[in-house]
Order: C-alpha cells, then sequence, then structure tokens
C-alpha cells in the first residue's frame, strides 16, 4: 500500500521564494517575542523552593497535583523521592513569595485532600537563582555544541554549502519552537531543552536523507551528455525522498500527539517542544535546506538563465 506515489513531481524549489519568505517572517517574529515577552523559566531555570512530604500510604502523582491546584501549584513538578510514599514537590517563587509560605500553603492543601493525619512534612530547601544561571548556560551550550558538531560533520561528508543550508535548517526550527513557546507562556524547563535537541537531531535526520540523494543524483547527473541543473537535481531529489520523509514524520508524530494529550502535566512542554519541531523540522528539510544550499551557491541564477536560453531556441 502506498499513501504517496514514488514519482511525484512537486516543484518544491520553484516555491522556495514564498516558502523563505513565510520561514523569514516565522523567524523574525519568533525572535521579537523573545525579545520582549522572553521565556517562562520554570524552577530549572529560575530557582525556587523543595517541598518534601511523606504519606502513611502511597498516593497517586494526579491526586497530589489536583489536591495543589486549588493553592495554586497545578504547575508544580512532582515526582517519588525514594519511596513511593516520599514525594518531593518543586514550586517556582512567585515575586515575594517566601519558601515558609509555599510549604504552609503546599501541606495545607495535602492535608485538605488527603487528610492531616496522612501528611507529614520532611523538609524545605531554597533552590537559588545561581543554579538556574548555571542552568541556562548548560542548556545553551548544549545546543551550541550540538549546532557547532552538525557543521563540521555535514561539511566533511557533503560540501560547506550543504552544512551551512543544513545548519540554517536547524538554527530556523530552533527558533520557532523557542517563539512558540514564548507565544503561549508554556514553561521552559530542561525536558524543554532535551526536546530541543531531539528536534535537532531529528531535522538533521531529513535533512541529510534529501542532502545524500541530491550528492547521489549529482554523481548520475554529470555522466548525462545534456545535464540537468542543480535546482531540478535537488527537487527530483526531495521528490524521491518525500514519501519517506512524511511517513516518518506521520508515524512519529502519532506517539508525540499521544504523550502530548495524555502524556500529563510532566511532559507536557517536552511533547509540546516535540510536536511543533517535528512539523517545522519536515518543513525545513523541504523548503529550507535545499534552497539555501543552491543559493549559496548561486545556482538559481545560472538555473534561470539555462531555462530563458531554452526558451529561445526555436
Amino acid at each position: 500500500m502506498q499513501l504517496i506515489r514514488p514519482d511525484t513531481h512537486f516543484d518544491f524549489i520553484g516555491r522556495r521564494k514564498p516558502a523563505l519568505a513565510l520561514s523569514g517572517l516565522l523567524v523574525l517574529a519568533s525572535i521579537v517575542l523573545l525579545v520582549v515577552k522572553g521565556l517562562n523559566f520554570g524552577i530549572d531555570f529560575t530557582g525556587g523552593t523543595l517541598v518534601e512530604v511523606k504519606f502513611q500510604h502511597p498516593p497517586a502523582i494526579a491526586d497530589v497535583r489536583q489536591a495543589l491546584k486549588p493553592a495554586g501549584y497545578g504547575q508544580a513538578v512532582i515526582q517519588e523521592y525514594g519511596a513511593p510514599d516520599e514525594i518531593l514537590i518543586r514550586v517556582q517563587n512567585k515575586a515575594g513569595e517566601k519558601s515558609s509560605t509555599i510549604s504552609t500553603a503546599v501541606l495545607g492543601a495535602l492535608s485538605k485532600r488527603f487528610g492531616k493525619s496522612e501528611v507529614t512534612m520532611r523538609r524545605v530547601e531554597y533552590v537559588g537563582p545561581q543554579v538556574g544561571r548555571e542552568l541556562t548556560r548548560a542548556g545553551i551550550m548544549a545546543v551550541l555544541i550540538a549546532m557547532v558538531a552538525i557543521l563540521l560533520y555535514v561539511t566533511v561528508r557533503f560540501e560547506l554549502r550543504f552544512a551551512l543550508g543544513a545548519d540554517a535548517a536547524l538554527v530556523h526550527d530552533v527558533t520557532i519552537v523557542l517563539g512558540l513557546f514564548s507565544l503561549t507562556g508554556a514553561e521552559f524547563n530542561l525536558p524543554v531543552v532535551a526536546a530541543l535537541l531531539t528536534v535537532i537531531g531529528y531535522s538533521l535526520n531529513d535533512t541529510i536523507v534529501v542532502f545524500d540523494r541530491i550528492r547521489e543524483n549529482l554523481a548520475a547527473n554529470r555522466k548525462k551528455k545534456n545535464p540537468d541543473s542543480e535546482a531540478d537535481v535537488a527537487n527530483a531529489a526531495i521528490n524521491q525522498t518525500l514519501a519517506r520523509t512524511l511517513m516518518t514524520s506521520l508515524t512519529t508524530l502519532l506517539v508525540v500527539v499521544a504523550l502530548f494529550f495524555l502524556g500529563g502535566e510532566v511532559i507536557h512542554g517536552f511533547a509540546m517542544a516535540l510536536l511543533a519541531g517535528i512539523i517545522v523540522g519536515t518543513y525545513s528539510s523541504i523548503f529550507v535546506a535545499s534552497p539555501i544550499m543552491l543559493a549559496l551557491a548561486g545556482r538559481f541564477k545560472a538555473s534561470e538563465e539555462e531555462t530563458r536560453e531554452l526558451e529561445a531556441r526555436p
């Protein structure tokens, strides 16, 4: 069964101008949002309060979260700590809010839901902003190192213009995903950083598949008596890999959509970043990486001149 014909002839390269204009608009809007509004950093980056509580009977994490919602801490990070009856709750401090106030409110909310005799406070700690700054630097460095490593790898395996096209697509993908988090105000935490690195790998994988086919087609094209333009070769390569690209993206999206709607609050941001990243990454592997690679070599101009010459012939 074939959902996509293997002999498609969509003119992706011919639609490069409106596609790149759309990409430029989205990237610019994302940068403006990041500068003006910024990101809603979670406790991993901003610091906050850690509250450890012990239950007489192991509770369900979902029940603990429901108990904290009326107190305004429904977005807290909740996890088992050591044993099923010991729960660690991480809460981001609001402006002027003290850790003692948070711990009292958390204990009161849990006691109201589970009973006073069921819950015991074990410890309260404040994680200062210094930790947040270190994590911020580590997260940024992780993304930058990944980008530089990819640039070097693609340069060695292909050519510099291929590497620049691939990195441009990755910057495009990461910037738009960050812009989405800024627009929605969704919490930006370490799992989201992990999702961004996953998006980089996923997008690069798609781009490399297309570039590999372009390289193969270019080698075969040079042996022709009347070789095609590089733009036509790239367009053919994108069409030849289209079925694989879309089927891979669709099957991956099925899992990510399930995580997004059914995975719970803890991995909601992670799933959201993956969902946006897969969609944008699939788009960029078709409409961003190859057109930029060709533009860097000035191949569009040559292709247009060749087209005019062919049209002028009797």
